[in-house]
């Protein structure tokens, strides 16, 4: 197991290229599941998470070949239409498997999902969007069992904004006989690049971009070429580690529509940014204002950012409220921050961060993927050196993060550690 070292009173200064988007990979991937012949995937990341899920993809006999950010899948021979536990318990998102398998070979076997550890987000959704294209449902064992002749088109609403029930449902509904209607759709960009990447397999959806998406079924589907979106939530870690350092960085390959609930708080701490058509350069050179956020659906501030946001707060000149309306319990980051000095209160759903508590260099240990990110932000600006635990969490979702934050200026290094 490894854990970060990382020395105190940085200044991030310099340019940075943002990957591909973790979670548009984790959706994109098992379309490949819905039509024969070699997908290819550019602007891939190289993260835990990803070969995780490219595992997952090769048990069912997926052959996979990554070459730099070009990734190519081939699910032509599939052997088995099960996604077994052993894969499942490390990401959530290997659900994804589970729409496709069923439209397309009538039948699943998927274990349900693990993932980080910040409460319970069933997939009920999920397994009543399959019902009502007419799947059969029975969960035996810890697995999701499915199974339908062909899936039938009928209309079904989403009772809660969800990406990942949104993903699976219009996967399946893509092959599905006749018509379907989707409505309360998720509008987070991830879904719309699956959205896009099926329209250019063949398949008929209109109202993209819309809570309302209406698809006509198609007899099958052909192999494509797709380029993952930018991912903004890593853009986002490095917009605000910049700012929380009075740091000044340029953070490239980015799509700013994706972040404009994130840029805008962050002027309104104070930042100046200067944004472009796939750039921000962002600088501050004081404590940021204290500015309240509430994490909640797309276009709203991303649940993902929000612990980036208590670490950013605790240089502010004052106090912060941050509301997570999407995970409510998501707050498990708030002891790990106290044990470096940080002065933060919680309640159900939401914690009140003060600004300037005296950070000082502790051991501490990461709870889950967003937590990670916050507790080596907060190490940036403590005084003194921080030892983090457990920073596999990190390495779902970034991608060589202490390197590139090393190149602009953080004095961050990976060690192994007995810990087990």
């Amino acid at each position: 197991m490894d854990k970060f070292i990382v020395d105190g009173g940085v200044r991030l200064t310099g340019t940075v290229d943002i990957s591909g988007a973790k979670n548009a990979s984790l959706a994109l991937m098992p379309a490949c599941l819905l039509a024969p012949g070699t997908f290819t995937f550019r602007n891939t990341p190289n993260n835990r998470d990803l070969w995780t899920m490219s595992r997952l993809l090769g048990s069912m006999g997926v052959e996979m070949h990554l070459d730099g950010d070009v990734l190519t899948l081939d699910g032509s021979h599939l052997t088995s239409h099960e996604a077994p536990y052993d894969y499942v318990k490390q990401m959530r998102a290997s659900i994804y498997v589970l729409g496709p398998l069923v439209a397309r070979y009538g039948e699943a076997r998927v274990s349900l999902p693990g993932g980080c550890n910040f409460g319970p987000r069933p997939v009920d959704l999920h397994l009543k969007g399959l019902e009502k294209l007419g799947a059969s449902i029975e969960v035996e064992g810890g697995y999701i069992i499915a199974k339908a002749d062909r899936l039938k088109g009928n209309h079904f609403h989403f009772d809660i904004s969800s990406v990942g029930a949104s993903v699976n449902i219009i996967m399946a509904a893509v092959l599905a006989k006749g018509h379907t209607t989707l409505t309360n759709v998720a509008l987070e960009p991830e879904v719309t690049s699956v959205i896009d990447m099926l329209v250019s397999m063949g398949a008929k959806i209109s109202g993209v971009g819309t809570t309302t998406l209406e698809i006509e079924g198609v007899d099958e589907l052909r192999n494509t070429d797709v380029s993952t979106i930018p991912d903004r939530i890593e853009a986002a870690t490095f917009l605000i580690a910049a700012a929380m350092t009075k740091g000044d960085v340029n953070v490239r390959k980015v799509a700013p529509q994706h972040l404009t609930a994130v840029t805008q708080a962050l002027e309104d701490a104070g930042c100046t940014l200067d944004i472009g058509t796939d750039n921000i350069r962002i600088s501050m050179d004081r404590n940021p204002d204290p500015v309240d956020i509430t994490a909640t659906i797309y276009p709203g501030y991303p649940t993902d950012s929000q612990a980036q946001w208590a670490a950013f707060m605790l240089t502010s000149t004052g106090a912060a409220r941050i509301k997570d309306t999407i995970y409510p319990t998501r707050f498990g980051y708030v002891p790990e921050l106290q044990r470096l000095g940080a002065d933060i209160e919680t309640g159900e759903g939401y914690c009140v961060v003060k600004g300037g508590a005296k950070l000082t260099g502790a051991t501490v240990m990461s709870s889950d993927l967003r937590a990670s990110a916050s507790l080596v932000m907060a190490a940036m600006i403590a005084e003194g050196q921080t030892e983090i635990l457990r920073v596999y969490h990190l390495d779902r979702g970034y991608e060589a993060l202490e390197h590139k934050l090393g190149a602009l200026g953080a004095v961050i290094r990976r060690e192994k550690t007995e810990e087990f």
